[in-house]
């Protein structure tokens, strides 16, 4: 469902200035109000939109009787779809911070100084630059490195000559079957659209290309764009759901989990990180209880450390070696409402919490884009009406 198609003239300064007071405060108004009253004039919560291309917006307060002048959306009139239009109303450029850095690789260089530049600036993912056609052709991510230790590793002690040798472009030739058309979005469209494309290319990133210079300027992820949202979450009306629990909601992945032991070999976690299409396996001792996460980043270790040569060390010896400082494995449970899961998720800046029992058992795993999709997608689904 789209944003109501009012054609209405702007607001003027002086209309989100009065509105603006108001919000700032909260949205209270008169105290001295009887009740009746007070509910005939609260503030109700909308999204105004200055212009009738609607481009440019503001979350405000609006009193009774100063909407006539203005196209808007009401974020109260339909609880569900709160997150839908608050995400409407934003674009990708609104996330792009006023200093930030990526990293673009020419598709003529060796894979192996690829991914240490990778793992050198920090990034996990960066745009692929054809100099020959002048155009991007893809991403390359942390999955690549994978896709070739898997394809490539054989034993202990044995080269790679396809890591070491081998050209972007000839391993994007080598795998065709995974190499799939670059998959962007521009900097005007809406983070709605953002969650959109992100969901139905089963990416996770999502390069921000300006349509007239042809720059990357930026990389959308699930991650930035709830925090995003919750700049402003606790500023717009909160659905009834977000006090329902995960078992409630049925929120997560629940069954035919894929885990990990800490004695695993970094081979057979690769090679469930391929055949399983997973982004991450929880590492479980021998009562099902949770002790660690294995990710796929993890991986770029073997990289950062030249140990690709030897895939047989352990999940635990390779984790010894994390780049990243691991502040322990973030969890939560069934009986967790979704409010308390959200904030959890962004404090901790993660893409996925597990799900465990009382016992610390492992049960299921709910990720940031299963989140995102409930609260963003899933309301403009048929399903929405059977919560």
């Amino acid at each position: 469902m789209d944003p109501m198609d009012v054609d209405r003239g702007p607001a003027t300064t002086r209309d989100h200035q009065d509105m603006t007071d108001g919000h700032a405060r909260g949205g209270g108004g008169d105290r001295s109000y009887s009740e009746g009253a007070l509910e005939n004039h609260r503030p109700r919560q909308v999204i105004i939109w200055k212009d009738r291309n609607r481009s440019i917006q503001q979350l405000l307060n609006v009193q009774s009787g100063e909407e006539e002048s203005m196209a808007m959306d009401y974020l109260d009139h339909e609880p569900m779809l709160v997150y839908s239009k608050f995400l409407h109303a934003y674009h990708c450029y609104d996330l792009i911070p006023t200093s930030s850095k990526i990293v673009v690789l020419d598709t003529r260089l060796n894979v192996k100084k690829a991914f240490l530049a990778l793992i050198y600036n920090g990034v996990r993912a960066a745009p692929l630059w054809n100099a020959g056609d002048q155009k991007y052709l893809g991403m390359l991510t942390i999955t690549d490195f994978i896709r070739i230790l898997h394809q490539y590793y054989k034993q202990p002690g044995a080269d790679i000559k396809e890591l070491e040798q081998h050209k972007i472009s000839t391993w994007r030739e080598v795998l065709q079957e995974y190499t799939r058309p670059m998959i962007f979005i521009n900097p005007e469209a809406s983070l709605f659209e953002a969650i959109q494309k992100l969901h139905q290319h089963h990416v996770h990133r999502l390069p921000v290309i300006d349509r007239t210079t042809g720059n990357a300027l930026f990389i959308v992820t699930h991650k930035r764009i709830l925090r995003f949202l919750f700049l402003y979450i606790y500023e717009i009306p909160e659905p009834e759901f977000m006090h329902q629990t995960l078992e409630e909601l049925n929120l997560g992945t629940y069954e035919n989990l894929a885990t990990a032991t800490a004695d695993m070999a970094v081979i057979d976690a690769i090679n469930i990180f391929v055949d399983r299409r997973v982004s991450a396996l929880p590492v479980i001792d021998e009562n099902r209880q949770v002790i660690d996460v294995y990710a796929k980043f993890d991986v770029i270790n073997v990289a950062a450390e030249k140990a690709y040569n030897d895939l047989s060390i352990t999940i635990a010896q390779s984790m010894k070696n994390r780049r990243e400082a691991f502040e322990g494995v973030q969890m939560c449970k069934k009986s967790e409402t979704l409010k308390v899961v959200m904030e959890r998720i962004a404090k901790a800046e993660v893409h996925r919490l597990v799900v465990v029992n009382d016992a610390g058992q492992l049960v299921g795993i709910v990720s940031l884009s299963d989140i995102l999709h409930f609260l963003v997608l899933k309301p403009y689904s048929k399903e929405s009406l059977h919560l």
